[in-house]
C-alpha cells in the first residue's frame, strides 16, 4: 500500500476528526508527506474539516 492509501485508510477508520500531526504519528509517515497527501485529498473532496485544523473522511 502506498502512502496515499495508508493516509486515506487512516481517515476511513478514524472515529473522530484528526490533525495532520496525529496522522503522521499514527502511520509513521513524515508530516510533510502527510500534508501533501491531505492537500490532494482536500482537492479530491475526500476529506472535510468540521473545525479548524481537524479533518475527517467525507461522509456520503
Amino acid at each position: 500500500m502506498d502512502n496515499y492509501e495508508v493516509v486515506l485508510d487512516y481517515f476511513a477508520k478514524a472515529e473522530q476528526p484528526v490533525r495532520a500531526g496525529d496522522v503522521a504519528e499514527a502511520t509513521g509517515i513524515d508530516k510533510k508527506e502527510v500534508d501533501k497527501i491531505m492537500n490532494k485529498l482536500k482537492k479530491e473532496e475526500k476529506i472535510v474539516s468540521p473545525k479548524r485544523c481537524f479533518w475527517e473522511i467525507k461522509k456520503s
